[in-house]
């Protein structure tokens, strides 16, 4: 049995028990019961992903997978390819978004070299994965072969486990590849059957005649490779992206160790889409962090069944949206765990039926 298929036998079911426990303690706090909205599915959702009743998300990980798109020299990014590797750089010496979000939430930042096209000198820092110097044109052939996307998503279960032994609790995956919104927007229109118009963006910022480009080559694209939705790992080989494949991995693996996910944008979305793929049971131990501005993640959210927990039309990548999410968690959790009980408090509980309510 390879590493991917043990990993997904090994995805567990959400701890009911966990759950129930949860709740209970919940309607004990000293608040109207469900007064706390969503905030209060968010908790018991946590509960059954870590299998504790109390929750903890105090060790948390942020993970940018790099890599570079062959398909960028079609015109289909504002940005050139070489960007890839100097926000690589940024992301190293503390620059970039996600590196300030990282500080501010106390979160270790790991970023993974999955083939970004130019050289980047080895750094105790930087974590090398490297399946090739960025993938092929995806509009020309496939973007990589089967055995790359396997070998991607082996490295980002492997990353997962890793620090799920070193006690990491809660992981936030982040991305970085000009292009890359061209092979999430070709996986979500496949694996969703939606046409490429409507799941396609401007990502880093395209005006309309190139955006109109990038929508007529990603149907080229799924049109002569004849792709389906029956064979997520085809699907991912053929119009996905290094990066994307290591994101795969560390969603699953994430799954397996029962460390809890929080779900970045578009392209982290598209990733999530193969990875339930693959694994049904992934689904309900995923959480979305925000809802981006590219059209096509509200696409995916509704494919997964999941609602975001922010909405402030961001595109940035990197992981940022749903670091800025992880503010909200890290309230949420810190509500459940220290707000005392009716009786903790010695303050009366909810009027029965029978009693003196007015």
């Amino acid at each position: 049995m390879s590493l991917l298929d043990e990993t997904v036998a090994a995805i567990p079911p959400l701890d009911v028990a966990a759950m129930d426990a949860a709740r209970e303690r919940l309607d004990q706090l000293t608040k109207p019961r469900g007064s706390l909205g969503r905030l209060e599915d968010l908790v018991v959702q946590l509960a059954g992903v870590r299998g504790a009743a109390m929750p903890s998300i105090e060790r948390r990980a942020i993970v940018v997978m790099a890599a570079d798109h062959g398909v960028a020299a079609r015109g289909v990014s504002a940005y050139p390819s070489e960007v890839t590797g100097q926000m690589v750089a940024n992301f190293l010496s503390g620059g970039a978004a996600i590196s300030a979000l990282g500080r501010q939430l106390g979160a270790r930042l790991v970023v993974v070299d999955m083939g970004v096209a130019t050289a980047i000198p080895p750094r105790d820092d930087l974590l090398s994965r490297r399946l090739g110097p960025g993938t092929a044109d995806l509009s020309a052939g496939p973007a990589m072969t089967e055995r790359q996307a396997l070998a991607g998503i082996e490295a980002g279960i492997e990353i997962a486990a890793s620090l799920a032994a070193d006690g990491v609790e809660l992981i936030v995956p982040g991305e970085m590849g000009i292009g890359n919104s061209t092979a999430a927007a070709a996986i979500v229109a496949v694996l969703t059957g939606r046409p490429a118009a409507e799941v396609t963006g401007r990502g880093t910022g395209l005006a309309d005649p190139e955006l109109a480009r990038k929508i007529a080559l990603i149907d080229a694209a799924i049109a002569g490779h004849r792709l389906g939705a029956g064979d997520p790992i085809a699907v991912l080989a053929t119009v996905g992206g290094f990066e994307i494949a290591g994101i795969v991995g560390l969603l699953l693996g994430s799954g397996a160790a029962r460390v809890a996910v929080l779900l970045d944008g578009f392209i982290v979305g598209a990733a999530a889409l193969v990875a339930v793929a693959l694994a049904p049971a992934l689904g309900p131990h995923l959480n979305a962090g925000h809802r981006s501005a590219e059209p096509g993640h509200r696409v995916v959210l509704d494919a997964l069944g999941l609602r975001p927990i922010l909405e402030l039309d961001l595109r940035l990548g990197e992981g940022s949206g749903a670091a800025v999410a992880l503010g909200v968690v890290d309230a949420t959790v810190r509500l459940y765990r220290e707000m005392a009980t009716f009786e903790e408090a010695a303050v009366s509980g909810r009027a029965t039926e029978t009693g003196n309510a007015r």
